[in-house]
């Protein structure tokens, strides 16, 4: 109970105000009004289809790495299976933006998307297993959040059909199961205070990677 009532404190001190102040951006806030340009749509279709291959390497390789330890190993199989087909829904959602297949093959990552990539992979690596969930609980909740936002909007002013947004679908459902996990592993693996420290920092720089990813997105595809 204790560690739950962390958690949730974490939750409402550091992730959801995280969430608020995404939903708020430059970037948000136009795709709400269908003033977003096409071209920032195609960046971070470009941008999240690179994460997103990396950070499934890096889930493949904790599988092996973490292949003595059943539990661990098993959580690691899990989320590859579910996010391995990720990079390709997303390729689909920037092909109906206008994209060509040489764009994915040669975009490069841009420094606010390395950062954020670069933090989620070193919580996997390096990272304790409280540690690690924390930057996962941001990141599920406000992909899980935005999501709902993506769909709506592509929807709605850019008129892409249901097909194209299968990624926003697919991520409005599947996360919140994502992000019930990530809370759990979190509640099982705090044991001291340096245990909750490492949580709230994790948390707190998660959040701040996630903003600069957007608003670096924003900025690079002017």
């Amino acid at each position: 109970m204790e560690n739950q009532s962390f958690v949730d404190s974490v939750i409402r001190e550091i992730v959801e105000p995280g969430v608020e102040q995404l939903m708020h951006s430059r970037f948000f806030t136009e795709l709400r009004g269908g003033r977003l340009a096409k071209r920032r749509l195609q960046g971070f279709a470009l941008q999240h289809y690179l994460s997103n291959h990396a950070i499934n390497k890096g889930l493949a390789f904790c599988m092996v790495k973490n292949a003595s330890n059943p539990p661990v190993y098993n959580q690691f199989v899990e989320l590859f299976v579910e996010e391995s087909s990720h990079p390709d829904l997303m390729k689909r959602f920037g092909l109906a933006m206008g994209l060509q297949e040489d764009h994915f093959n040669n975009e490069i990552m841009i420094y606010e998307c390395v950062a954020h990539t670069a933090a989620i992979i070193r919580g996997m690596f390096l990272g304790t297993q409280a540690e690690t969930r924390a930057g996962a609980l941001v990141n599920e909740t406000m992909v899980c959040r935005y999501s709902e936002e993506f769909d709506a909007a592509l929807e709605k002013h850019y008129g892409l059909d249901s097909r194209a947004r299968t990624f926003f679908i697919v991520h409005g459902k599947v996360d919140q199961e994502h992000t019930a996990m990530a809370a759990e592993t979190i509640a099982r693996n705090v044991n001291t205070d340096r245990d909750k420290a490492l949580v709230r920092a994790a948390a707190r720089n998660m959040v701040r990677f996630k903003l600069a990813k957007f608003d670096g997105i924003y900025d690079s595809y002017a």
